[in-house]
């Protein structure tokens, strides 16, 4: 580790549990069984970043490349534990990936439910960082949740790069 913070990198097989922990730590964030984190962890590292502290995981993004829109990076989750909240980790770990060789996206989309007001500002601040426009509409209602109580998820689009 070094004094600058965290490292970020690609996740690992290794990394999968601690993730789910993480995750589990940061609501609202919907949590996904161990499984999935392994598989985000196999098949997707090239598309997701942890940060890593001296005291463990300190961050998460799960990301892919949709499969009819491979120039538009999906952010799917953003979790950043309690100890590194306001320290703009979310936001580093947006740009690593931008960043990443081999990744070269035109746009960037997420969901984020109306009232996710840290969530939004980070993407706000990302879109005005690079130069993007940020438009918004609603992907999915809260009735496409099949009764189960979730707020609507708008689509959040930065772009073009």
């Amino acid at each position: 580790m070094t004094g600058d913070g965290p490292i970020l990198r690609s996740p690992r097989r290794a990394d999968g549990a601690a993730i789910h922990r993480l995750v589990a730590d940061c609501p609202p964030l919907d949590l996904n069984s161990t499984y999935a984190y392994l598989l985000l962890c196999e098949h997707f590292a090239a598309t997701c970043v942890v940060a890593e502290d001296a005291q463990g995981l300190a961050g998460f993004i799960s990301a892919y490349l949709p499969p009819d829109r491979p120039d538009t990076l999906f952010i799917w989750q953003v979790a950043v534990h309690e100890r590194t909240r306001g320290t703009g980790l979310g936001g580093q770990m947006l740009l690593h990936l931008l960043a990443r060789p081999g990744l070269r996206v035109q746009a960037l989309e997420t969901t984020v439910s109306p009232d996710n007001r840290a969530s939004r500002r980070m993407f706000e601040k990302l879109a005005a960082a690079q130069g993007a426009a940020l438009t918004e509409q609603v992907l999915f209602r809260a009735a496409d949740f099949g009764g189960d109580f979730h707020e609507e998820e708008c689509l959040l689009r930065i772009g073009p790069f």
